[in-house]
């Protein structure tokens, strides 16, 4: 999941200071790239108060994980696409605050833990635990939406809320992944239209049959 930096501005202590500087330094260069350096210098801090804070940098990178879900998740209950009754509306207009929010420079808008699991997946295993924690804890909060759009239309297939939850966030880091390498971040845009295309498709013609 992704949000612009300028949605949640610097606060003064230097334990949050240095984790909205690996947020944006990792963003911008990846995990592997950043140094201790960076962070303190993005941070306006010191080595010292570094280590007191973290003791290491992967440390850092699993408390830059778990705060990115933590600041995440308040971003996005406050959302209106919770607003539409019908669940199914729920979902596009989920899908539409997303393609909104895609604006400035493709470091403002990209997924911090996508990029770090990318990254570190085979080799800090604590910071890829994390990552995922941030990114499936996303998926879930879909699921119910899901559920409710597929009871009401009778849906029931061989895929499940969860697996469709789970696939948004498969299109969405891809489409990052897209936009990096186009340097273009109107391949988000373009794949979540085809996502939302999708959905509409997916919900058109209920299945009464039974799951397999």
């Amino acid at each position: 999941m992704a949000r612009p930096t300028k949605q949640f501005p610097e606060r003064g202590d230097a334990r949050t200071r240095l984790l909205e500087a690996a947020r944006d330094t990792i963003r911008r260069q990846g995990f592997a790239a950043s140094s201790v350096e960076d962070f303190c210098r993005e941070a306006g801090v010191t080595k010292g108060a570094f280590f007191h804070q973290f003791g290491s940098k992967e440390a850092l990178g699993v408390a830059a994980a778990d705060y990115w879900a933590e600041t995440t998740t308040a971003f996005f209950a406050a959302a209106p696409y919770h607003a539409p009754k019908d669940p199914l509306e729920r979902i596009l207009a989920y899908l539409d605050f997303r393609a909104g929010i895609i604006e400035g420079e493709i470091a403002e808008f990209t997924c911090l833990v996508g990029t770090m699991a990318q990254e570190v997946y085979g080799s800090s295993p604590a910071i890829r635990d994390a990552c995922a924690a941030s990114i499936f804890g996303h998926a879930k909060t879909l699921v119910p939406d899901i559920q409710a759009a597929m009871e009401a239309r009778g849906i029931a297939d061989a895929w499940t809320a969860e697996s469709l939850a789970q696939h948004f966030q498969a299109v969405l880091q891809g489409a990052f992944i897209l936009a990096k390498a186009g340097n273009d971040p109107a391949y988000v845009k373009e794949s979540i239209a085809h996502l939302r295309r999708y959905v509409e498709l997916l919900f058109s013609i209920p299945n009464k049959g039974k799951r397999k």
